[in-house]
């Protein structure tokens, strides 16, 4: 290389042999930046038969299927032991969340800490100036600013789970399938004569041997199968749960319990191992608090801010207004009921096609009270 040659950007690609990152890549290689291409080897479940498959981001397939890819493309590829890091910190976190009475979303937990913090800084180790990987969403920079936006394809963008991202780590992470959709992405993998052109998706968690997550937890963990009371709202007991795990906030078939009215799972006690039933009237939430709280541009707002919010992955944005506490807490208020508000979900904000930040839905339940009060009376 000569003195006047400017130095190619070094991206390490996250592959996974699927065909986002694959196309990813090759995106990556047409624009001209030296690309590595880096998988992980994740910790899957062991010991549930012959036939169980590996992590299915990292099955032996994946991997020759990602290896193949990189061939193509004339990139280097390597593959790095991941399995004790993701164990300790996404399996377990998975099943502590559980054992508390939450329902975890464990992407939101693994995009914080595998791949934007542990992948991340593997790849700054290895001389790179970024890390890609095939997230459907776009990053936009306005005066040395980094912006969270939407992907184009308002079925697969992934804002939601990547609302934890700060102005360092933006700094360092492009996500070049944002600005197309689905189709798009495969259209352009058969334009780069990529063999995973028309693979399918696997949409359980990939960790799970069979997909069945209950059957995992049972064999997981000592606490999330023991039964416990079913208590309504008014204080009436009104049968026994076969562990918190097994419901879910919102849920009114398969409770096992008869009663006048229709009820639903409004909340569950962990400390008491209780599941809280009650009318929908009580399932609407008008405030929820939010811990964990992160701020996209750095900047903590100081007075409240009006904002959509998604509960879930796949919710629709409901209005409302965020208004931040002590710490990273923030105080979220819905200008109309809100059902299906669950501890351990994420609480993500938005403007338009903004993501300004999120965090985590904090327990309903705080204090000894088995029935708090904003559960106690109807909102009816």
């Amino acid at each position: 290389m000569t003195t006047n040659e400017t130095k190619k950007p070094r991206v390490v690609v996250a592959m996974s042999g699927g065909v986002d990152s694959s196309v990813a890549a090759a995106l990556l290689v047409e624009q001209g930046y030296d690309v590595v291409g880096l998988m992980m080897r994740l910790w899957s479940e062991p010991g549930i038969g012959p036939d169980a498959p590996a992590n299915r981001c990292c099955t032996p397939d994946q991997m020759a299927d990602a290896r193949r890819v990189a061939n193509m493309l004339g990139i280097p590829f390597y593959v790095i032991d991941s399995q004790t890091v993701f164990r300790n910190k996404i399996v377990q976190f998975f099943i502590d969340e559980h054992e508390k009475g939450r329902t975890p979303n464990p992407c939101i937990e693994c995009n914080r800490e595998i791949r934007f913090t542990y992948l991340l800084e593997y790849a700054m180790a290895l001389d790179a100036d970024y890390l890609a990987t095939g997230h459907y969403v776009q990053v936009v920079e306005n005066n040395g600013r980094f912006h969270i936006h939407k992907g184009v394809d308002e079925n697969k963008d992934q804002s939601y789970v990547l609302h934890m991202l700060n102005q360092e780590k933006l700094a360092h992470v492009k996500f070049p399938i944002g600005g197309y959709t689905k189709p798009q992405v495969r259209e352009l993998a058969a334009k780069f004569g990529l063999p995973v052109a028309s693979k399918s998706e696997s949409q359980d968690l990939c960790f799970l041997g069979d997909g069945n997550y209950r059957r995992f937890l049972t064999e997981y963990s000592q606490k999330v199968d023991e039964p416990g009371p079913i208590m309504h709202v008014d204080g009436t007991t009104l049968g026994v749960h076969k562990g918190l795990s097994s419901y879910t906030i919102g849920q009114r078939k398969g409770l096992g319990v008869t009663t006048p009215e229709p009820v639903f799972v409004i909340a569950k006690d962990p400390n008491k191992n209780t599941l809280l039933v009650g009318p929908k009237s009580v399932l609407g939430k008008h405030s929820v608090i939010v811990r964990d709280v992160n701020w996209v541009s750095g900047n903590t707002p100081d007075t409240a801010v009006d904002v959509e919010i998604k509960i879930r992955y796949k919710a629709k944005p409901i209005m409302g207004t965020v208004e931040m506490l002590a710490g990273q807490e923030a105080n979220v208020s819905f200008f109309e009921p809100a059902y299906g508000v669950t501890p351990g979900q994420g609480a993500v904000f938005y403007i338009d096609d903004e993501c300004i930040g999120g965090g985590i839905i904090a327990d309903f339940i705080q204090s000894e009270s088995t029935i708090p009060v904003d559960m106690a009376v109807s909102s009816s």
